[in-house]
């Protein structure tokens, strides 16, 4: 039987100190204890890196871009 090597992750919904196997590495996968979703990464070796900020920066993109249209939109309706 092989060993297995595994990492320890702080779950983002309760804080709990995850074990996660290595083979996780960059998958989405669930805490047993609150049932938060998290991607598996090692924050020590930072290899998928910071997929919080990604994610924020995409999010300011679509509000940029949503706040864009309505200006347009509000610009070219007749007066």
């Amino acid at each position: 039987m092989s060993s297995s090597t595994y990492f320890v992750q702080e779950c983002p919904t309760c804080g709990r100190q995850l074990q996660i196997r290595v083979e996780y590495l960059g998958k989405r996968v669930v805490c047993q204890h609150c049932r938060g979703h998290l991607t598996a990464c090692d924050p020590n070796s930072n290899r998928y890196g910071d997929t919080a900020s990604a994610l924020l920066h995409r999010v300011d993109e679509l509000l940029r871009t949503a706040s864009e249209r309505v200006t347009h939109a509000r610009a070219a309706r007749p007066r």
